[in-house]
Parts: C-alpha cells; structure tokens; sequence
C-alpha cells in the first residue's frame, strides 16, 4: 500500500499537528539548542573532559527522537508519499547526526582548553603549537568530520523530509489554508530554531534551495487550484521569517572585521557560537579553574 500512489490522495485533508510541531518545537530548543548551554552550565566536575558531557546525552537523545518524529510527520500526510526515499533518508539524518555527535562533543570541550570558534582550526593559539605538528591535521580532520560530513549528513535528510512533506500539504478547500492560534503562537520559536540552524550549521545553500523549491511548488500548484493546508502554511511561513531573521544576523555584524576573515566567501552568515566565543566569552575563565 505505501508504494502506491492514489489519485484521491490530493483532496485529503489534515488538520493542524500541534502535537508533532510542539513536540519539534520544544525538543529542538532543548536537545539541540539547549546541548552546548548545559555543557557550559552545569559543573565540570558532574562531567570531566574526558567523560561525555550533559550536551552530548541531549544529542544522543536528538539522535533518537528526531527520527521518530519526522516518520510520524510523514505518516500523517494526507498524499501517499515515497517511503523508499524517507527511509534512506532517515537512516543517513541519523548517521549523520551520529558523526556530528562526535565531533561536536569534542570541539566543545575544547572550549574549555582556551579553543576559540571564531578562529580556524590552524589559527587558534592551542592548536598551532602542538607537537608534532601531524596532530594539527587530525584536529582539522575532525573539524572536517563535524562542520562538513557531518552537517551535510545530516541536513540535507533533514531538510529533503521536510519537502517530501511539505508536497502534500495542498488542499483544494479554501477554509483548509488557515493557521489556528496555536499554530501562529509556534512559528515564532520554529523560525528562530530554523534560524539558528541555518547559522551554526552554515547550510544558507541548502536552506534557500529548499525554500526556492518550496515556492515554486506553492505556485505550481495554485495554477492547479490548490492552496497550502495549514501544516503547509505553519511550514512555508516559518521558513520565510527564518530568511527575515538571517537578513538581520548578516546586517547586524556586516563590519565585525573577525567575523568577516573567520567567513571570507561571498555568504558572510557568522555562527552563533563564533560570535560567543568572540564577544561573549566570559564564562570560561572561571570554568578553567578546574
């Protein structure tokens, strides 16, 4: 039955998830947002540096929930989509995520030793004198392993589940397209939680590819007579306040000359936790304490 597609599938509707997006919602802000706070905050002595941190049980409790909720996301859609590709693409969201888990955990450690994000890994006064000098290119290694594999492993699945989804989200009832009060009360932290994603994870590219296909889908399917439901709509309007807030990121430290060397290509889009370690690191001296 999933591997076929009805022609009736289109004229369904469903009614607004606030259950899975508020679930979304709060176990992004806590187990991916909140990971690296808990790490800062909480007692280095509950967690040694050469024990895993509070941060990392969050991300290994992301690891798992996530997926669960993207595979109950897709079963509710009212289109019958392809599993094949939802199940690949949830087995490499969570390799990813896993490689990610890794070296996150590590980098973040190293926070504690005087490393500082918003320099590259060359550069930073803890790594460039290390002997012999072949131990710079396992830290760089496994800089690669989590700012690049592990990103891409781990957003593009991401990311490409949301558009599978979203494609299903069309009605040809009018009264569907409209977002009840919970849905708007939650597109505030959904879009600030895409924002931060997007920085941190530097996936600009990835994100705009989706959101440019997310429009022309929108008006594809106007020409048909179908309009956004209002998981679709909860969707599409938060990716475009995510864009607004980007906007304002970029605008915001546009002459921040750091940032600017840190992020020299043509998207200047600064990480969050470059600019903490830059301008707001002043928490780590009372830690090295320990």
């Amino acid at each position: 039955r999933h591997g076929v597609g009805k022609s009736e599938d289109t004229f369904k509707t469903s009614p607004f998830h606030l259950d899975l997006w508020f679930y979304f919602t709060l176990q992004n802000w806590v187990l991916d947002f909140g990971r690296p706070i808990a790490m800062i905050i909480l007692p280095l002595e509950w967690f040694p540096l050469n024990k895993p941190s509070a941060g990392d049980y969050f991300h290994m409790a992301y690891n798992v929930i996530t997926p669960f909720l993207l595979l109950k996301l897709i079963e509710r859609s009212p289109k019958t989509l392809p599993r094949s590709m939802v199940y690949v693409s949830i087995i490499m969201f969570v390799m990813g995520a896993s490689i990610h888990l890794v070296g996150d955990s590590v980098n973040h450690r190293l926070i504690f030793s005087g490393y500082q994000h918003h320099l590259s890994v060359r550069e930073n006064p803890i790594i460039k004198n290390l002997k012999p000098e072949t131990l710079i290119d396992s830290f760089e290694l496994l800089y690669y392993y989590d700012e690049y594999l592990g990103h891409s492993m781990w957003y593009i699945p991401f990311f490409l589940i949301l558009f599978i989804y979203f494609t299903g989200c069309f009605t040809p009832v009018e009264e569907e397209s409209r977002m009840p009060v919970a849905a708007l009360l939650l597109m505030g932290p959904s879009s600030l939680y895409y924002w931060y994603l997007v920085t941190e994870g530097q996936i600009f590219i990835l994100y705009i590819f989706t959101f440019f296909a997310m429009m022309a889908l929108v008006m594809h399917q106007k020409r048909k007579g179908l309009v956004l439901d209002s998981n679709g709509l909860f969707l599409f309007y938060s990716f475009i306040i995510t864009l607004v807030l980007i906007a304002l990121w970029v605008v915001w430290l546009w002459n921040d000359k750091i940032l600017r060397k840190k992020y020299p290509g043509v998207i200047y889009i600064p990480e969050p936790w470059a600019f903490y370690t830059l301008h707001m690191n002043n928490l780590h001296p009372a830690k090295e304490s320990f």
